[in-house]
């Protein structure tokens, strides 16, 4: 069975984060949200909006569909 996409996007952007040395405080700072939002994201529990995943892509300087690969 395929990986769920909440997973893939969550270990995406945590491999992301870890690789830029941000803190989730940083990164949840950058998407104007909470740090346990940042926290629940990162382990897959809760969705995202699209305008926050274009955000990450931006941030990241990638692509929204490298973040769902």
């Amino acid at each position: 069975m395929s990986q769920d996409i909440r997973q893939i996007l969550a270990n995406n952007i945590k491999n992301l984060r870890t690789q830029k040395k941000l803190s989730r405080e940083e990164l949840s700072l950058v998407l104007g949200v909470d740090n346990s939002y940042v926290s629940k994201l990162e382990k897959g529990k809760i969705n995202i909006t699209l305008d926050k995943i274009d955000m990450l892509a931006n941030y990241f300087e990638t692509e929204v569909y490298l973040l769902l690969k």
